[in-house]
């Protein structure tokens, strides 16, 4: 038993809006910090992998404003170290991913089966403390945030219940810690958002480490004709060798390209725009980018309804990640989904602020940390 916390290691943000590159101006500063027993409904999980994502850039660059200072990292695996009061269901020992928005169950939101994010779930990522409220992270006495119920850029996290699903130790740590944010959003935004067919043809803008995913889910479920759209030709290259039918960079995307799903996964304006165009008459256009919030995208109300098209936000990839995981799992035993892939290097957590850098200029699919 650990009755008084641990020492952990981990990556705290201490101020957004830092100057670029951020290997220069150094945002994140590698703390020892407190970490205090779980407390109800809560356990602590070893970490072993954690990816760097677009959200996590998000609040590094101050477009997606959070309390500070802040434990970053929100996509990660893990093992459960100690349970608090109420965790009967969860194993000590067992591998289990990390997920960022905590769903309590009992809300008007978790009713809509994923389609809305959880009321008291969102509330307490915003405010940057656990489901329950209580933040568990300290440094010299004073409270550290935690980003997203999760904060996995450390050796340990204390996290609520709602904010784990259990794998076998047959699924790999990395594997395992892409379900937690990436499959879920770019997957979920394919089987949940857009609920693609296999005759239906799919467009994915974007092909960071959740465009990638969504690329891979909807090869999964069959569609015969994808396109990818991106700046960097590697990551076309690497679509095309994953089952993509053709790639585009931006600007050469013929003019009367049209699929019937598009997923926007690039967080840009222009992005949303485009692929709104893109989009076929009677399809769907679904956004999981995050832009900055000041950026305003323009449209034509009446080509919505002269065409038919129907444009839909996906947090989380619309998903509830206890039903979701499995599902997953089992394509990726299937051969149908090659996670594997979607690791573009490993990096050291000392390493952190070069990678918002690989990260801000989209070198990369997804770089992981192992620990």
């Amino acid at each position: 038993m650990i009755s008084e916390g641990v020492t952990i290691i981990g990556a705290v943000l201490e101020r957004s809006k830092a100057e670029y590159p951020f290997s220069r101006s150094r945002p994140l500063n590698i703390s020892s910090l407190h970490l205090d027993p779980p407390g109800d409904r809560e356990v602590l999980v070893r970490i072993e992998v954690a990816g760097i994502c677009h959200s996590d850039l998000s609040v590094v660059n101050g477009s997606r404003v959070r309390p500070l200072p802040m434990l970053l990292g929100h996509e990660a695996s893990g093992i459960v170290e100690q349970r608090g009061r109420g965790v009967d269901d969860l194993a000590v020992g067992t591998r289990v991913v990390l997920t960022f928005l905590p769903r309590c169950g009992n809300c008007v939101a978790c009713d809509t089966h994923g389609r809305a994010p959880c009321l008291p779930g969102a509330e307490a990522n915003g405010a940057g403390t656990l489901l329950s409220g209580n933040r568990r992270i300290s440094r010299n006495g004073l409270p550290v945030h935690h980003h997203l119920g999760i904060s996995a850029f450390a050796t340990h996290a204390v996290v609520s219940r709602n904010s784990v699903v259990a794998v076998d130790t047959g699924v790999p740590p990395e594997v395992a810690a892409l379900l937690g944010c990436a499959v879920l959003t770019g997957g979920g935004a394919i089987l949940n958002a857009a609920e693609l067919l296999p005759t239906q043809s799919l467009a994915v803008i974007g092909l960071g480490g959740v465009g990638m995913a969504a690329l891979m889910v909807g090869l999964g479920v069959g569609s015969q004709e994808v396109t990818v759209i991106d700046s960097q030709q590697e990551k076309i290259d690497k679509a095309l060798s994953l089952g993509a039918t053709r790639g585009f960079a931006p600007a050469d995307v013929p003019d009367d390209f049209r699929a019937d799903v598009v997923i926007e996964a690039a967080g840009k304006v222009s992005a949303f725009e485009s692929g709104l165009r893109m989009t076929a008459p009677g399809g769907k256009l679904v956004t999981v980018g995050l832009p900055d919030p000041a950026e305003r995208a323009s449209l034509s109300p009446l080509d919505l309804v002269a065409t038919g098209k129907t444009i839909m936000g996906s947090y989380l990839g619309s998903s509830v990640p206890a039903d979701d995981i499995p599902r997953y799992i089992g394509m990726w035993r299937d051969g149908l989904l090659p996670l594997e892939n979607l690791v573009s290097s490993e990096v050291c957590l000392k390493d952190i602020n070069e990678a918002m850098d690989v990260l801000t200029e989209g070198k990369s699919i997804r770089q992981i940390i192992r620990f």
